[in-house]
């Protein structure tokens, strides 16, 4: 059976937010430790938290957790290094594929999480991406014979690209739930989290 991982990108400073929206309380949690929770709910192993803006107290919020942790010292630069800093985890691992997940999607499930393993290990598929409103992105399944496009990167942008130019080689699984982000108060207001 194939072992897959999963990247939680947390490294952002969340300036439209005003203060770091992976500590903001959701369910009893925070956003952060929902997310990372989330996925080791799913079976993924390891789980890499990538911290960047804030990192020690925002790191904090994962603590007791089976997660590592890493830090994506130039997070300022844009979720592309982040991938990489979560990819270098993962470099001399056994892991066959990573799900990179966000910790601002708060309504994706482990139920989903298990969906895109499952559908990459029936289709065969390279890339198996959530599709939501008219796009493709995160959550989404590379399998590890596209990491080296995903290392390769420009530090500022996101993994959107190499679904995009890599669609012959690409599954989308519809996931609604990943349309709900959280980037301002209005953001955080609707998802009536308390």
């Amino acid at each position: 059976m194939s072992k897959c991982a999963l990247i939680l990108l947390a490294a952002g400073s969340s300036s439209r937010m005003g203060r770091p929206k992976q500590l903001l309380p959701f369910r009893g949690s925070t956003l952060l430790r929902h997310a990372a929770e989330t996925a080791l709910a799913a079976g993924c192993s390891p789980v890499v938290v990538v911290l960047g803006a804030n990192a020690d107290t925002v790191g904090e919020s994962v603590a007791g957790l089976s997660v590592i942790t890493t830090r994506n010292e130039d997070w300022a630069a844009g979720m592309g290094g982040s991938i990489q800093a979560g990819l270098r985890v993962l470099a001399d691992t056994e892991v066959d594929e990573a799900i990179l997940g966000l910790c601002d999607q708060p309504f994706v499930t482990a139920d989903f999480y298990r969906d895109l393993i499952a559908e990459h290990a029936r289709s065969g598929a390279a890339i198996v991406s959530a599709r939501y409103e008219g796009t493709v992105g995160v959550p989404v399944l590379f399998a590890r014979s596209m990491w080296s496009k995903l290392e390769a990167l420009p530090l500022d942008q996101g993994c959107k690209g190499v679904i995009l130019r890599n669609q012959s080689e690409a599954v989308l699984v519809d996931c609604p739930e990943a349309a709900v982000d959280v980037d301002t108060p209005e953001d955080y207001a609707g998802l009536g989290a308390g």
